[in-house]
């Protein structure tokens, strides 16, 4: 029973994180191995399970998006086809390449964290300084845009923990210099690559029910709380705590294969 209730406490707690920061797979992901589900269908389920969250974040960050409204169809178009074809290369690893995979996954979702923060900041400044503090920056170049979206939306499909602050960092890198309207267009591309992703595992039949409603409903409520409580938070506090929490889920799978 308490690894029931820890899943659904992690649920909670990663619908949360997604929301404010991202890395909620770090929780959850392992919560199901806990249980006992196969590595595959246990990335499979988390995926649909914390996708309800994300959605129920897109309305807390409805006035942002609507500065950037033009890019929503090709960000959305490139989270589609990213998160497709990560989502059917998944399911055409097996389980235990893909067990073998999950310890370095998680250190460089990790270590994405780790890096993309501070990166996506010196970008911004550098951009700043370049354009001579302009109060009317240039329009994001959609080319680049979109296909390092592609690029990132297939890890998302894939695996996904840590994409988040990459595609904050890949929307900043091309133009969009508002925080809030990076985090925005950060939330409706992850939800529609993770979208696509949960129709093909579903049409797949690699969803364990039981699980996924549990975590669905907590996933959705720490999601909903967490996007309301982003702005109140201190970035590089929540930056720490994602690392943290993914070099040590990285550290104890990497004890788990080699001790």
């Amino acid at each position: 029973m308490w690894q029931h209730a820890w899943l659904v406490i992690a649920s909670f707690l990663a619908g949360a994180l997604n929301a404010m920061a991202g890395g909620g797979s770090f929780l959850s992901f392992p919560a199901m191995l806990g249980v006992g589900v196969p590595p595959i269908q246990a990335n499979a389920t988390n995926t649909v399970a914390l996708w309800p969250g994300q959605f129920t974040s897109i309305a807390a960050y409805w006035q942002d998006l609507k500065a950037n409204f033009a890019l929503v169809v090709p960000v959305c178009s490139a989270a589609l086809l990213g998160g497709l074809v990560g989502a059917i290369v998944l399911l055409h690893t097996g389980q235990a390449t893909f067990m073998a995979l999950v310890p370095w996954l998680l250190l460089l979702a990790a270590s994405l964290f780790a890096v993309s923060g501070p990166v996506s900041a010196w970008l911004r400044r550098k951009r700043v300084s370049a354009e001579g503090s302009k109060p009317n920056p240039s329009k994001p170049n959609l080319v680049p845009l979109w296909i390092g979206v592609v690029v990132v939306c297939f890890y998302i499909g894939y695996f996904g923990a840590g994409a988040g602050f990459l595609l904050m960092t890949v929307l900043a890198i091309f133009g969009i210099q508002n925080i809030h309207q990076v985090n925005a267009l950060k939330v409706i591309a992850t939800t529609t690559a993770n979208g696509i992703a949960v129709v093909t595992f579903i049409v797949e039949k690699q969803i364990v029910w039981k699980y996924c409603l549990l975590m669905t409903i907590a996933a959705a409520f720490g999601g909903y709380l967490g996007a309301h409580s982003a702005r109140r938070m201190n970035p590089r506090f929540m930056r720490l705590l994602v690392v943290l929490i993914g070099l040590g889920m990285a550290a104890y799978f990497f004890w788990k294969q080699y001790a």
